[in-house]
C-alpha cells in the first residue's frame, strides 16, 4: 500500500469510477478499499454528492467510519448531513469513541439526540460518557477503547484477554494494570507482556511507576507531557485515580496542529483561524475586533507624534525618520515575541527561568541595537552631511530596539504569570505598542537634541 500524491490519485479514481458508474459492486470494493484509508477519504472529499450516495450505497456503514476519521473535524459535518440518519448512527457508533465524541461536538443537541436514540445502546452509552466533558481537557480527546488487565490475573489470563479484546481496542502497546477496585496500579507494555512466563501474576511484572492526568487537565498540557516523555498513550484518571481511559500519540498530534493554528491566529491579531470556506462576513468579523483596537492604539500614536508639532516645524527632516524607527521597533519587538511564547510553549522558558531569558533580549536588543544604530548614523551623516542628525537617528534606534526587544519578551512571560494565554500579546498589538515607545523615544531624543540640529 504506497502513499498517493493528489495526481496519483486522480489517475486512480479515473481507473476504477468506471466501476462504480456500472454498478459493478465488487470490482469497485476491491479497487477501493485497497487504498489507504487517508487516499480513501481523498478521493471521498472531491467527489459529488451524487457521487457520495453511490459510494455510500457500496460500502458498509464500518468502512465509511475508517474513511470519515480521516477526513479533517471542521469539514465533515456536509457529509453526515447528506447521510440517511440511521447510515450516520451506525458510521458514527463503528468510530473510535473520541472522534465520534469530535464530531458530535459540532452538531447541534437535536441531531445528536437523534443519533444516539438510533445507534447501538453499547456504543451510545459510551459516546454519552465523554459528550459531558469540557472541551480542550483529557475527558473530552481521551478514548474508551483500550486493553484493561487485573492486577491479580496471571499472564498466560492476560493474554488470553488481550487477544479478545485486542481487534476493538485503539492500542495494545500498553496495556494498563488496576486493582479490584478499577483504580490504575500499574502499566504493561506488550513486550513484557509476551516474553514473560504465563503462571507469573501481572502484579509482578509490570511496572508501577505509571504515569498519568486528571480528566479534568488541559490538552496542551497533555500534548507536552506526551512530547517530553515520548509515550505512545497516557491514561486519563478521575480524583481517586480510577481509570476512565487513554490519549494516544495519534490523538496528540491533532491537538498540537490544533494549538499550532490558534496559536499562530492570536499571533497574527485574528480571533480564530480563517478557513478557506468562511465568508468575507465571518472571516471579517475574526479580523475585526483587534482591528479596531489596534485602529485606537494607532490613534494613540497620532496624538502622541502630534504633541512634537513644534519639535516638527522646527527641524521638518525629522519626520522622515519616524517610519524607520517605527518599524525596525515592531520588527525587533515581534521576533522577540516569538521566541518568548516558543519557549513558553515548548517549556523552554520553565528550565530556563524568565530571568535569564529576558537578560538574553536585553542583550540582544544592545546588541542588534549598536550595529544598527552605528550603521544609521554612518548613513544618515554621508546622505545628510549633518552628523548630529545621524547621532539623533542612531541612538534612538538603538534604545528603541533594547526597549522594544525586552517589551516583545517581557509582555508574553507577565501574561504567561497571570494564566492568559502569551499568543494573545499579537504581533500586531507588540508593534503598535513599540510605535508608541518608539515615538517617545525619537521626539524625547529629539527634544534634547534641537538646538545642535538647530545651530550645529
Amino acid at each position: 500500500m504506497e502513499h498517493l500524491d493528489e495526481q496519483e490519485r486522480e489517475q486512480y479514481w479515473e481507473k476504477i469510477q468506471d466501476a462504480l458508474f456500472n454498478q459493478q459492486i465488487d470490482q469497485f470494493r476491491a479497487e477501493f478499499l485497497e487504498l489507504h484509508p487517508y487516499d480513501q477519504a481523498k478521493i471521498f472529499e472531491t467527489q459529488s454528492g451524487e457521487i457520495r450516495q453511490q459510494i455510500y450505497s457500496y460500502l458498509s456503514s464500518e468502512e465509511i467510519a475508517e474513511v470519515m476519521e480521516n477526513i479533517a473535524i471542521e469539514d465533515i459535518e456536509p457529509f453526515f448531513i447528506e447521510m440517511t440518519t440511521a447510515f450516520a448512527a451506525n458510521v458514527l457508533a463503528e468510530m473510535s469513541t473520541d472522534d465520534a465524541v469530535d464530531i458530535l461536538n459540532q452538531f447541534d443537541k437535536n441531531k445528536v439526540a437523534s443519533y444516539l436514540t438510533i445507534m447501538d445502546k453499547e456504543a451510545a452509552n459510551e459516546i454519552k460518557q465523554l459528550l459531558h466533558y469540557e472541551e480542550k481537557t483529557a475527558g473530552s480527546i481521551m478514548t474508551t477503547e483500550f486493553v484493561v488487565l487485573n492486577a491479580n490475573q496471571t499472564i498466560k489470563e492476560a493474554m488470553k484477554h488481550l487477544r479478545r479484546e485486542a481487534p476493538d481496542a485503539e492500542t495494545i502497546y500498553y496495556t494498563y494494570v488496576i486493582d479490584n477496585e478499577k483504580r490504575l496500579v500499574g502499566v504493561l507494555s506488550l513486550r513484557d507482556l509476551i516474553i514473560a512466563e504465563g503462571d507469573w501474576m501481572v502484579s509482578e511484572v509490570m511496572s508501577e511507576r505509571v504515569v498519568s492526568v486528571p480528566v479534568g487537565e488541559d490538552q496542551e498540557d497533555i500534548a507536552q507531557m506526551m512530547r517530553d516523555y515520548d509515550f505512545l498513550a497516557l491514561p486519563v484518571v478521575d480524583f481517586q485515580d480510577h481509570l476512565l481511559g487513554i490519549i494516544t500519540v495519534d490523538d496528540i498530534m491533532d491537538v498540537m496542529q490544533e494549538e499550532a493554528s490558534d496559536d499562530y491566529s492570536k499571533l497574527a491579531g485574528i480571533s480564530d483561524v480563517d478557513s478557506p470556506d468562511d465568508s468575507a462576513i465571518a472571516s471579517a468579523k475574526k479580523r475585526l475586533p483587534w482591528l479596531i483596537i489596534l485602529l485606537f492604539l494607532g490613534m494613540l500614536t497620532a496624538s502622541l507624534i502630534g504633541r512634537f508639532e513644534e519639535t516638527l516645524d522646527q527641524v521638518a527632516i525629522l519626520a522622515i525618520f519616524i517610519p524607520l524607527i517605527g518599524g525596525m521597533a515592531g520588527n525587533t519587538g515581534t521576533q522577540a515575541l516569538a521566541v518568548a511564547v516558543r519557549g513558553i510553549a515548548t517549556g523552554e522558558f520553565e528550565k530556563q527561568g524568565k530571568w535569564k531569558m529576558i537578560v538574553r533580549e536585553a542583550g540582544t536588543g544592545l546588541i542588534t541595537g549598536l550595529c544598527c544604530g552605528t550603521v544609521i548614523t554612518l548613513v544618515v551623516y554621508i546622505w545628510q552631511g549633518d552628523i548630529y542628525l545621524g547621532l539623533l537617528v542612531g541612538i534612538s534606534i538603538m534604545a528603541t530596539l533594547i526597549v522594544a526587544t525586552i517589551a516583545g519578551s517581557l509582555i508574553p512571560i507577565m501574561m504567561h504569570r497571570l494564566n492568559i494565554d502569551p499568543a494573545v500579546a499579537s504581533g500586531p498589538f507588540i508593534t503598535t505598542i513599540n510605535d508608541i515607545i518608539s515615538v517617545l523615544i525619537y521626539f524625547g531624543m529629539a527634544t534634547a537634541f534641537m538646538n545642535l540640529l538647530i545651530h550645529g
